[in-house]
């Protein structure tokens, strides 16, 4: 048994294949914010559907869902963030919030020609995406957050919540995860020091309880997941996010108010890393919303864990 729902995840309904790695063209593009930026791009012509992923994750981690958000009228726009997966070195070395949402933009918009979009998106991802609702008016009329760090200048203290305690941000069961990849990356990556080891510290991600429902990615698939990890580099730069928290110089102040667009707000329950506190947060943070919903047998990878009920409930809450 796991999670606070008691929900054995061994009754998981079994979940949609996962496609082929290449069963999915990967465009490239070179962006007016000086990133070459790597997407996968389906149903071309639909409700453009921008999926972000999180830390350490991929465009990868949808694959269980490009395909049928596509054909059930999404154009899906996956891109892997600057410098991690496909995408090019972030240029100047600069990462940040603010930056991802600028190429995230400049992506769907500049490149694409969507003046609007809807977004799904959790972990650092669902930052990246309260960042582009504030900077770019009317661009995002649709969201759908998931096991992420909400809006941070919500009014939480009328709720009677103090930001500071939000679980995510203590020490917790990945502190030292955090303090690792943030504090001392030089030092982490002298003892990650061959591609197997690399690896080996990302796929424990995908198989620790503290972020997965058990039994949510097989073996073949954690390889899936971790193979562009393996490049020293690529996997530096998803470190970079959490070196913003000790002295790492920020891009720009990222945006950060409640988020008045209409909102799904979902949850993996037997996520530790994005504890439950996150439902009585997200209530405040997404005043415009549906849920929270607490989805049983998932975890941090909501999208992947509950493809089934994931590929269900965005079109039918996000589609217009």
């Amino acid at each position: 048994m796991s999670g606070a729902l008691a929900y054995d995840p061994a009754r998981r309904p079994r979940q949609p294949p996962t496609p082929a790695p290449d069963a999915f063209a990967v465009h490239r593009a070179a962006l007016a914010t000086g990133a070459e930026i790597a997407y996968v791009h389906e149903g071309a012509g639909g409700t453009p559907l921008v999926l972000l992923h999180g830390c350490p994750e991929t465009k990868r981690i949808w694959w269980r869902n490009i395909g049928p958000l596509a054909d059930a009228g999404f154009e899906v726009i996956a891109p892997d963030f600057r410098g991690v997966g496909d995408s090019g070195p972030a240029p100047g070395d600069v990462h940040g919030v603010a930056t991802y949402a600028k190429d995230v933009h400049a992506l769907v918009a500049g490149h694409l020609g969507h003046d609007a979009c809807v977004v799904a998106a959790g972990d650092l991802g669902g930052v990246v995406a309260t960042d582009l609702v504030h900077r770019y008016p009317g661009f995002v009329t649709g969201n759908c957050a998931f096991n992420t760090v909400p809006p941070m200048g919500a009014d939480y203290a009328a709720a009677g919540l103090d930001f500071a305690d939000f679980s995510a941000l203590g020490t917790g069961p990945t502190g030292d995860y955090r303090e690792w990849q943030g504090a001392r990356p030089d030092e982490l990556a002298a003892i990650l020091h061959t591609p197997e080891a690399r690896r080996l510290w990302v796929a424990g991600v995908f198989r620790s309880r503290l972020w997965a429902s058990p039994g949510s990615f097989t073996d073949a698939e954690v390889d899936f997941q971790t193979e562009p990890f393996a490049d020293e580099d690529r996997l530096r730069a998803s470190w970079a996010p959490y070196q913003l928290a000790y002295g790492r110089p920020l891009d720009e102040m990222p945006l950060t108010d409640a988020v008045e667009v209409p909102t799904l707000v979902l949850y993996g329950a037997d996520d530790h890393v994005i504890g439950p506190d996150f439902l009585v947060f997200a209530e405040v943070a997404y005043p415009n919303r549906i849920g929270p919903l607490a989805v049983a047998g998932a975890g941090h990878f909501l999208p992947w864990e509950r493809a089934d009920v994931f590929n269900e409930i965005v079109p039918a809450v996000l589609r217009p």
